[in-house]
Formats: C-alpha cells, sequence, structure tokens
C-alpha cells in the first residue's frame, strides 16, 4: 500500500469507554451518510432495487424487528425458520417449474453460486474427474470466477457472439472428459441478455454433465417477463438439461439483502449441498447446508414476506411498470445523436455506448448532475427499478445534456469502470 493509500483510509477509532445516547447515535449514524448515494430519488441504477412500494418497506421492517435476534443454525431451536426457509424455496421452485423440496435459501447470488459449484464439484470427483473444470461464457458473473478460486476448480471461459450470448459452437468445442458443469446466464449482467439456455442444456445432457441457469438477476422477474408477452426463450426447468438454478430474491424480488435460492431438479442436488461432522470435535453434530454457520433470521423471514406479500399479481404489475420504463428509456436514448444501446436487451438491463463520443466523460457530466450510472468497459450501465418510472424523463433530459457538455468539449475525470468493492484509492479490490 503507497502512502497515497493511506492516507484515504479513515482515522482509527478506540473503542468506546461509555455507551452512547441513543438519540445522538442515531444523529451520527444519519451524518455519515451524507456521501451516500441518493437511492430514494431514483438516482442510482444498480445495487438497490426500489420497488415505490412505502407498504412492501414497512412490512419488511416490521418482519425484521420480529425475527432480529434469531438464528437459523439450528432448526431444532427455531422450527419457524425452517419452515419459512422450505416455503420460500417451493415458492420460487413452483414459479420456475421445478420440484418441491430441492432448494434452500443462501446470502446472496454470489454463495448460490459457489454452493452449486460445490454441489458440481464433489459429484465430479465422486465419477472419478479429479481434475473438474467449469465451463462458462466469457460475461458469466465473478462469482464463478471466485467459486473456482476457492474451489480449486479450473474456469474455461468461451466467447460470445456480436449479441453478447454465448457462442454455442465454442462451448461445444470446450467441453471435455474434465468438464462437470457449464453455466447460462438469465440474463447477464453487462448487457441484459439471456444465453441460449436450450442448446446448452442439450449440450450438457449430451455430454453427461450439469447445466447451472444464473438466473440470480432474472429468477423473479422472467416468469412475469413472459407472462407480460414479452419474448422469453425458454430457460428455467422447463428445460430439459437444465440440473439447477440460482435467483435472488433482493433482487426483483424486492427483499431486503441478502436473500438467495439455489434450486435443484433433482432433490439429491440439495442433500449434496449439506456439510456435516460427526461431533468429533467435542462440541456435537454439526450441519450447514451453506459454508455460513450462524445464519441472519430476518432475510429468510424477509424473503418470505416479499413473495406473500406481493403475489403473483403484484409481481406482474410490477414488471409491466419496468417494461414500459424500459421502452420509453429505449426510445427516448435512440433521440439522442452520439450514443446508443450496445445490445438489444431482453430486461430491464442495458449498456449505453458511444461509437465517436468519450462515454466515460458523459457519465462524469451525469454523476456531476446528480445521476449515477455504473461503469463497464464498454459505456454506462443501467439496471431499472419500478422507481424509476417516476424520474426517466428527467433522466434523458440529463442524458442529452450530459451528451451535449460533451460535444461542447467536457473531457472525462477518469473514472475506473469498477463493479464491487474497491480499496481506498478507489481501484477494485
Amino acid at each position: 500500500m503507497t502512502e497515497a493509500d493511506e492516507a484515504q483510509w479513515p482515522a482509527p477509532v478506540t473503542f468506546p469507554q461509555r455507551g452512547a445516547d441513543k438519540e445522538a447515535l442515531l444523529a451520527e449514524l444519519v451524518a455519515n451518510r451524507h456521501d451516500d448515494a441518493d437511492w430514494r430519488a431514483g438516482r442510482v441504477f444498480s445495487l438497490v432495487y426500489h420497488p415505490d412500494s412505502p407498504e412492501l418497506e414497512e412490512t419488511l421492517a416490521a418482519v425484521s424487528r420480529e425475527y432480529l435476534a434469531e438464528n437459523a443454525l439450528n432448526p431444532f431451536r427455531f422450527p419457524s425458520l425452517a419452515r419459512l426457509e422450505r416455503e420460500t424455496a417451493d415458492m420460487v421452485a413452483d414459479l420456475l417449474h421445478g420440484p418441491p423440496g430441492a432448494g434452500g435459501l443462501t446470502s446472496g447470488g454470489t454463495e448460490s453460486i459457489l454452493v452449486a459449484v460445490y454441489v458440481a464439484r464433489d459429484l465430479a470427483r465422486e465419477r472419478g474427474n479429479s481434475e473438474p473444470v467449469l465451463v462458462t461464457g466469457l460475461t458469466a458473473h465473478p462469482a464463478f470466477a471466485k467459486a473456482c478460486h476457492l474451489l480449486g476448480v479450473e474456469q474455461v471461459r468461451v466467447a460470445v457472439g456480436p449479441d453478447h450470448r454465448i457462442d454455442v459452437a465454442q462451448l461445444s468445442q470446450a467441453l471435455d472428459e474434465r468438464t462437470m458443469m457449464v453455466v447460462a446466464s438469465a440474463p447477464n449482467y453487462p448487457f441484459g441478455v439471456i444465453d441460449p439456455v436450450e442448446q446448452i442444456a442439450a449440450l450438457a445432457a449430451e455430454r453427461g454433465v450439469l447445466c447451472h441457469v444464473d438466473a440470480c438477476l432474472g429468477g423473479l422477474l422472467l416468469p412475469f417477463w413472459e407472462r407480460l408477452g414479452e419474448p422469453v426463450p425458454l430457460w428455467d426447468f422447463r428445460v430439459p438439461g437444465v440440473t439447477s438454478i440460482s435467483a435472488d430474491i433482493h433482487k426483483y424480488g424486492y427483499s431486503f439483502k441478502g436473500a438467495s435460492v439455489l434450486l435443484h431438479r433433482d432433490p439429491d442436488g440439495y442433500r449434496r449441498q449439506w456439510w456435516f461432522d460427526d461431533g468429533a470435535w467435542g462440541g456435537g453434530i454439526y450441519g450447514s447446508p451453506t459454508p455460513a454457520g450462524t445464519r441472519p433470521a430476518p432475510p429468510i423471514a424477509g424473503a418470505w414476506a416479499a413473495l406473500r406479500f406481493l403475489g403473483a399479481d403484484g409481481y406482474l404489475d410490477l414488471a409491466r411498470v419496468l417494461r414500459d420504463t424500459r421502452d420509453l428509456l429505449l426510445r427516448g436514448i435512440e433521440q439522442i445523436d452520439g450514443i446508443r444501446v450496445t445490445a438489444q436487451p431482453d430486461l430491464s438491463i442495458f449498456e449505453v455506448g458511444s461509437d465517436e463520443l468519450d462515454i466515460s466523460a458523459v457519465g462524469d457530466a451525469l454523476v456531476e448532475a446528480g445521476w449515477y450510472p455504473d461503469r463497464q468497459p464498454g459505456g454506462l450501465h443501467f439496471m431499472l427499478s419500478p422507481f424509476h418510472a417516476k424520474v426517466a424523463p428527467d433522466f434523458l433530459t440529463a442524458l442529452a445534456a450530459a451528451v451535449a457538455a460533451v460535444r461542447g468539449g467536457r473531457t472525462s475525470d477518469g473514472a475506473t469502470a469498477t463493479y464491487g468493492s474497491t480499496g481506498p484509492s478507489g481501484a477494485q479490490a
């Protein structure tokens, strides 16, 4: 770490000698948020999925208080949590045409993906594959790379076509006797397009390997997108050969962080998640279906509550708002000379780039005006929430002004394309 990096770390804080007054504590907490992005105003396009429902938010807050202290580690002490987890997983499985009793909750998409890779690795080892390989597209989420790093699995990334979907011919060439699982995204994060799941799953079935669909982003939205009549290719358990699916409830399921489901076609896949110690350590039998031991109760109860509160009708209404907002924005972007959507999105996620302007400078101008798109190497990334319907016209005005500023000579401030945690200097960690 350089001296410049060290200078950006906050000053060290010592352990408090005396407890703080509640009001003073809350005031300090609020003051500390002075430089947080204002997601409630619809100025952020990732990280928070704003359903524009105060009633849902109040319900989730009440649910979190009800389960503030409980621990899902021991279902014998808190059987209500085991019931809520089972019901939540089964509700999502029903939505995705999967079997009941073949999945559970995790803390988020990264943990769902880690567990899916763990199950595939151990099954491959049982079959005599001592050097298993995971095959993904270039656009697969970095959580797969992280899982491979942690679990000692090799990842092979295959190219995507001009539409940013996996090139199935190259995928076929990448499969061999070491392949343990292939991955399809529904949709991928950078461009919001769905990989050809039917073709990928057919290849996997033909070679006798697992096929995981990463629907962490789209799993709770795609079923309702389809019900709206939008063109959605088959991607869930209706596709023969799909063996597992991850889907985040804290994204377009509108629960609070962190709640995801990992579902299997075969209940044996869920049984393989469980890791047990026989008690030789002296503390008794220990078992867990995820890497975590202690598991906070509020996300489990919150996920259950969000699904029950909204129901299919509520999710369909929110999907309609998202679809209409996306279409309004895409039409508006087409009218701004010099920028373009880099790939026609299948959902409410897309990238805006330019063949003639410094798109990073456009992003800088938007940030200066109080709008916060994410940065990617190819452009600016937008992930819509229902609340964006209220601010879409204002955003288009700001975007046009940002483009005009760059045409007028504005240059980039040098912001880096990052996704996830950053270090003290702003470099991706």
